[in-house]
């Protein structure tokens, strides 16, 4: 395994920054931008919606699930709360461009 993008997701996978559950923030992300864009919201609100609603999800998720009773650790808590803010904010991004 000495292909790079190999290591780089290896790490991904093993920091915690991505897992089972990624794939569904990205899908919720376009999901809502486009709700978003319906409703004839500007660009920058459609991405900062999507942005407000991830950080409220992220926050609420804190509350109920804790972080290393979920993740094992804070570092991979950290690392996943910060990816999945990402990746539904960038495909919003992504889809007002």
């Amino acid at each position: 395994m000495n292909n790079p993008l190999a290591r780089f997701y290896s790490w991904q996978v093993n920091s915690g920054a991505l897992d089972g559950w990624t794939s569904y923030h990205l899908a919720a992300g376009a999901f809502l931008c486009k709700i978003f864009q319906w409703l004839n919201w500007s660009d920058v609100w459609c991405v900062l919606g999507v942005f407000i609603i991830g950080v409220a999800w992220e926050i609420f998720e804190y509350i109920v699930e804790g972080t290393e009773e979920t993740y094992g650790t804070k570092e991979k808590w950290a690392w996943n709360t910060a990816t999945d803010v990402f990746v539904e904010t960038a495909i919003a991004w992504w889809m007002v461009l």
